[in-house]
């Protein structure tokens, strides 16, 4: 039995040599401890990060406080402006703005020329057969304005035997055609039509209200607005028809924007003082 144990313990010695002769050794520089041998380097966990999109975005910067070229600095500015920003930046956003004539504006987005377009646009069943929207952002409703001077306009309905512009292409045109007894005369811009107003070229200007009391704040002592707003209307941002995940984007952006109160912010910066 004795000799069976060492024939068993002499077995275990020689495999126990083979094995360390086996393993890898550590290699010895005179006058450098022997390097050790080191962990396994484990990469770090990749994060995915937000893909930002860019999307053209078609604008007529004619259309205070809404939209309007900065004299100084050229930059297109407004309510609208800022409010497209804050949403490019909740949704992954990135907005190029390019500046166009309403009409061709609204042309261009039912065409998919650009990918959106925001510039006091009202939400219609026709302009809906052609292009997607996102929710109303604003209540928008027509109003007229006339000179300071003019005693014989007090509403709409006092239209009648009058000249009335309107910018081409908008609601206002729309409503003015719409009164009977009137001489519609369409400007390619809304300013043009204000302008002619106080120069005495037209009885009056039918607008949105927002866009209106803007005009009426700048020339207090020349126009003002009449009457009641005879409308319900609300503006939306206009989006190419083929593409709902774009207005999906949008929508989500603009509800975040909305219950952190810009749109609070921005009637005060744009809108109370005008």
């Amino acid at each position: 039995m004795k000799k069976n144990v060492l024939s068993v313990l002499g077995i275990l010695v020689v495999f126990a040599m083979v094995l360390s002769a086996c393993a890898p050794k550590a290699v010895e520089t005179p006058g450098y401890p022997a390097a050790q041998p080191t962990a396994a380097v484990v990469a770090p966990t990749a994060y995915p990060v937000a893909e930002v999109t860019t999307i053209r975005v078609a604008t007529d910067a004619t259309w205070p406080p809404f939209e309007i070229v900065d004299e100084t600095t050229k930059d297109i500015v407004g309510y609208d402006v800022d409010l497209f920003n804050a949403i490019g930046e909740k949704a992954g956003l990135k907005i190029e703005f390019v500046n166009t004539p309403f009409d061709s504006l609204l042309s261009g987005i039912a065409t998919c020329q650009f990918d959106a377009a925001i510039s006091a646009i009202t939400i219609t069943e026709d302009r809906a057969k052609e292009m997607l929207f996102s929710d109303p952002y604003i209540n928008a409703g027509q109003i007229v304005v006339v000179q300071t001077s003019s005693a014989d306009i007090n509403s709409k309905d006092d239209l009648a035997g009058k000249i009335v512009g309107a910018q081409l292409g908008t609601t206002g045109e729309m409503e003015a055609k719409a009164i009977a007894d009137t001489t519609v005369k369409p400007y390619d811009t809304v300013d043009l039509a204000f302008l002619d107003l106080q120069n005495g070229q037209i009885d009056a200007v039918i607008a949105d209200y927002p866009t209106a009391l803007g005009f009426v704040g700048k020339s207090p002592d020349k126009i003002k607005a009449v009457g009641e707003v005879f409308t319900d209307e609300s503006y939306g941002i206009a989006v190419c028809n083929t593409k709902p995940e774009l207005v999906a984007k949008i929508n989500d952006g603009l509800k975040k924007v909305v219950d952190e109160g810009l749109l609070v912010e921005l009637e005060a910066k744009w809108l109370a003082a005008k």
